[in-house]
């Protein structure tokens, strides 16, 4: 199953501080790295370079969080357009989140997933036909 990857496991796959999050979320993109099954959109990874060289407590260099950027390149699969943000205030309108986990949810619709695993919306739920997991639920 094709899975969207959120910027809080890309953050604590690469934060040394996140304790037993940071095996965890490790964990996550390497096996979807192995099986070709990972995605992700530009605003992933905006978030995920501002978040590992300016807001950890032990920042991860400019140059080694560029690296990590260009890798992860290749799940992107789609771009953002209009209709996307169009899509995702109709997300955050009809489940009453915010628009940008609306975004990370249209762009995962548009790009084919069928998870998102995230800490950040309710595990269990299903939101535009995709699975909310916590990869942390038991960290």
């Amino acid at each position: 199953m094709k899975t969207f990857v959120d910027s809080n496991v890309q953050i604590y796959a690469h934060d040394a501080d996140a304790g037993s999050k940071q095996r965890i979320a490790a964990e996550q993109p390497r096996k979807l790295w192995e099986s070709g099954a990972g995605l992700l959109s530009t605003q992933v990874l905006q978030e995920f370079y501002v978040n590992v060289t300016r807001k950890i407590a032990s920042p991860v260099a400019a140059s080694a969080a560029r690296e990590v950027v260009r890798d992860y390149a290749a799940w992107i699969e789609s771009s953002v357009t209009a209709a996307t943000i169009v899509r995702a205030s109709e997300i955050g309108e009809v489940w009453r989140i915010s628009f940008w986990d609306a975004m990370i949810l249209a762009a995962a619709e548009q790009s084919g997933a069928g998870r998102l695993p995230t800490e950040d919306l309710n595990a269990g739920e299903k939101i535009a036909g995709i699975e909310i997991v916590n990869p942390f639920s038991g960290a």
